[in-house]
């Protein structure tokens, strides 16, 4: 019998190998399921950009329009360092990350960040949890939206797999607006009088508009695809305040994703997607390759009484020639074209929007909170403002047409509200009695209030996080 004997200092080694261990362990079953820090850069900087028969200088990021694809994984980290060097001060948004405990990357100017002035940079630090799908970047202040934005690709962590069938090939798909006229003089002039800004004189589909526009047949988003594969459309509508019908001649697709959250599948013809949403869909080509080619179009829906940029914008999906096929029959195969309903066909647009149901599996569970802490009631309308001294404006009696929440309309301030707010110097920037209701009860989807005045101010409601 061999008798063992442990001094203080053996007990002490093995606890601490044993710890060690333990912790390498946990570090390991860590690093496995978290991400990666990913670096971007994002140079703001002017571009010459013809289209539509005129050329004119854009706001850039990188000399890209649009602008360049972000590609991370869930759980990632994003280190973005913005740049300006253009003349007018920026923001970047991150439309639809949920910025946890990251308020201060998130954008809007004067809200959570002041703007990055020209020759000045910042660095957007922020972590992305909880969602995988589509989303998009785009500049948050005054209307450099117009040409910034670019689309944000958030793939499922590493070795988990989309709750629908792998596509072949993956393709972003960003619907924005043209104009030929400077955007920033379009804004600037509505902002002072409180009319509507100028329509545009053009939809995009990745920077493109398309054969139905003068001087844009070579200026075509063409989407080449192969007989029997299955591809992803990563849908983003960044365009500024339409709402877009868009279909695929002769194809069905299948919505499996919407604004980075999984949903049931289900088949469709057209899609309609709103400002600043992202659909994804599945589009599986046809068995053998047609003798056609086919139209994908976009044009708005709206229906309202105010003007709107009533035009279509128009790519071209063209099939992989077989072996057989020679090059002069395949260039002149007919284009068939994608019918689209009316720009008022309110019925379609409601019927599509109903089939929008959660994934809801034990994987993507759909967790809706079931206890409420605070009650709010607001209504979003149209009012009216003093014109400004020495200004004509196009509202009743030369007052300004501007829009409200619950009758207050936002001034902007000269401080970001976050930083106030931080620093606890919220005096003078910004007060906390925003009201949660009405201040009177109207027909809100009838008759509107004979009295349409608005009062104005930077009012904030306080939560606690």
């Amino acid at each position: 019998m061999v008798s063992l004997v442990l001094t203080s200092s053996d007990i002490f080694r093995a606890l601490f190998l044993a710890l060690s261990v333990v912790w390498l362990l946990s570090d390991l079953a860590f690093a496995k399921h978290a991400g990666i820090t990913r670096h971007y850069k994002f140079d703001i900087k002017m571009q010459s950009v013809t289209r539509l028969c005129q050329t004119k200088n854009i706001v850039t990021v990188n000399g890209q329009f649009p602008g360049p694809r972000i590609i991370a994984r869930e759980g990632d980290r994003l280190l973005i360092k913005v740049v300006n060097h253009v003349k007018y001060n920026v923001t970047i948004h991150w439309h639809g990350i949920r910025q946890i405990r990251s308020g201060w990357a998130d954008g809007p100017a004067y809200v959570t960040q002041c703007p990055i002035q020209t020759g000045q940079s910042y660095v957007y630090n922020f972590t992305l949890t909880g969602q995988r799908g589509t989303l998009f970047w785009h500049a948050h202040i005054s209307w450099l939206r117009a040409t910034l934005y670019g689309p944000i690709v958030i793939l499922p962590k590493k070795h988990a797999s989309y709750p629908f069938p792998h596509p072949y090939k993956e393709v972003p798909i960003v619907f924005g607006e043209w104009w030929k006229a400077d955007t920033e003089t379009i804004i600037n002039q509505a902002m002072a009088t409180g009319g509507a800004p100028n329509i545009s004189d053009a939809f995009t589909i990745n920077g493109l508009p398309g054969p139905s526009y003068n001087c844009s047949a070579k200026d075509t988003f063409k989407l080449k695809v192969k007989a029997g594969k299955t591809y992803l459309l990563r849908l983003v509508n960044a365009a500024l305040n339409d709402e877009l019908f868009f279909r695929v001649a002769n194809h069905t697709l299948t919505v499996v994703e919407a604004d980075a959250v999984y949903v049931k599948p289900f088949k469709t013809d057209i899609v309609l997607i709103t400002p600043g949403q992202t659909t994804n869909v599945l589009l599986r080509a046809k068995s053998k390759t047609p003798s056609a080619k086919f139209a994908l179009s976009a044009r708005p829906y709206a229906t309202g009484p105010a003007t709107f940029d009533n035009t279509t914008t128009i790519g071209i999906l063209e099939y992989e020639k077989s072996a057989s096929a020679s090059k002069s029959n395949h260039k002149n195969l007919p284009l068939l074209k994608a019918k689209l309903p009316q720009f008022n066909d309110s019925s379609y647009a409601m019927k599509f929007q109903r089939k929008f149901r959660s994934l809801a599996t034990a994987k993507f569970p759909e967790k809706v909170p079931k206890n409420v802490d605070r009650r709010f009631f607001f209504t979003v309308g149209l009012g009216i403002l003093p014109c400004s001294k020495n200004q004509t404006c196009q509202g009743p009696n030369n007052t300004r047409p501007a829009a409200a929440v619950n009758n207050v309309s936002f001034v902007q301030p000269n401080i970001a509200l976050l930083q106030a707010h931080f620093f606890n110097k919220s005096k003078g920037v910004y007060t906390t009695n925003f009201p949660t209701n009405p201040p009177f009860k109207f027909n809100y989807t009838g008759t509107p209030p004979k009295n349409i005045m608005l009062s104005s101010g930077t009012k904030l409601v306080a939560l606690p996080f």
